[in-house]
């Protein structure tokens, strides 16, 4: 009995991450967004040529919105470290606080 009731919790502890993996999963893991946003393929390496391209250098911490907008800290032109976006048409602004 001992080992029936054994094989059995064994066997229940296989089948909860199986049906952890038909979960709808939202489009950027972690990030959460959701299932509706449609996230485009730009990366984080064209991102930071745009922001280089206007000027920006050391840039870090690149990170992607749910509205495909791009985030970062970058060192800008007076040499302060101030905090930049890449829009989804190509646009590198810097943000304000």
């Amino acid at each position: 009995m001992k080992t029936v009731l054994a094989v059995l919790l064994a066997a229940a502890a296989f089948a909860t991450p199986a049906l952890a993996q038909n979960a709808t999963v939202s489009p950027q893991p972690g990030n959460n967004c959701a299932a509706s946003d449609k996230i485009d393929g730009s990366t984080a390496e064209q991102a930071k040529q745009k922001l280089e391209a206007a000027g920006y250098t050391n840039v870090t911490g690149l990170n992607k919105g749910c509205d495909n907008v791009w985030h970062a800290q970058a060192q800008g032109n007076g040499g302060a470290q101030v905090n930049v976006m890449v829009t989804p048409d190509g646009t590198v602004n810097q943000e304000t606080n």
